[in-house]
């Protein structure tokens, strides 16, 4: 039941979810309601209006997903306008992708029929929920690349996007990626770190990486290294209060390397220092160190 306290000019707090099946929508709605968001999956559109027509106890997490029978793009898209465009509310549309490939995997292991499949194979349904969902990817304010995510990767990620509001601040996420696996989904700023001197053909170098001191000092003992960075950490503290005035809720960072182990990392961990140092709150993510540490795991495991 509704509590009928709440100033009704008040600001309600909406996100909405959605994305491929298997790319993660529970494991993200679940984050949510972890952080205290009210989480409801699988909600039929022509329902959410009725939904938030009264002002909300709390923040509201809903999954609108083609498993739901009255779903439709089109639908979907025009509540997206409708509750944007609303002075009542502070919206996001998340949309959690991953590529086919990782998906058919994520099928495969658990033998799961694909809702939208019409002959029992993943890849149909899989193709063609990529298709239809196109439209609504394009126009997703949050884009989350989950294929080379666990779920806890996945929930981090989720709390350090949403676990504090717009009002706190701006938050930074700043990430490391291997240029071979390309640039991650959602990025604002890249910054490409393949020209500097490259550790991997270093061979007591090669096996760490640049959080270690030594890889670090390496990288850093580069005569290009120290005009790169101060130019790259003065562009950033210039457009962060920027953006935040604007309101922007998260500005996302990436650097890039050939292998995503040394060179990115390195520099992605010397500037998240740097602007935490400054006063801005920052997350910061290694996926290609994820991804080794990862398989590290199951192959302990099998």
């Amino acid at each position: 039941m509704r509590t009928q306290m709440k100033d009704p000019d008040a600001v309600d707090r909406l996100v909405l979810l959605t994305g491929p099946s298997g790319a993660g929508r529970s494991t993200a709605l679940k984050a949510l309601e972890d952080l205290g968001f009210e989480a409801i999956d699988n909600m039929p559109i022509t329902l959410v209006s009725r939904l938030i027509s009264q002002p909300l106890d709390r923040p509201l997490a809903l999954v609108l997903d083609p498993r739901n029978r009255d779903f439709s793009v089109n639908g979907l898209l025009a509540l997206v306008e409708e509750m944007a465009s609303s002075p009542r509310f502070e919206f996001d549309l998340v949309y959690l992708d991953c590529p086919v490939r990782d998906l058919i995997q994520r099928y495969s292991e658990t033998r799961r029929s694909h809702p939208l499949s019409q002959n029992g194979t993943p890849r149909e349904g899989i193709e063609l929920e990529a298709r239809l969902l196109q439209p609504v990817r394009l126009r997703a304010d949050v884009l989350i690349e989950t294929g080379s995510m666990t779920p806890h990767d996945l929930r981090a990620h989720i709390r350090s996007l949403f676990g504090v509001s717009r009002e706190d601040g701006l938050r930074v996420h700043v990430e490391s990626f291997s240029y071979k696996r390309g640039i991650p989904a959602g990025v604002d700023l890249v910054f490409d770190c393949r020209f500097l001197n490259n550790p991997h053909w270093q061979p007591d170098l090669r096996a760490g990486d640049g959080r270690d001191q030594n890889v670090a000092d390496f990288i850093l003992a580069d005569t290009r290294f120290a005009g790169f960075f101060d130019r790259v950490h003065d562009l950033v503290a210039s457009l962060l209060p920027e953006y935040a005035q604007e309101g922007k809720a998260q500005l996302s960072i990436g650097f890039g390397c050939t292998g995503g182990q040394h060179r990115s990392v390195a520099t992605a961990e010397k500037l998240s220092n740097a602007l935490a140092q400054g006063g801005w709150r920052v997350s910061k993510r290694h996926r290609e160190l994820e991804r080794i540490a990862a398989r590290v795991a199951a192959e302990k495991n099998e």
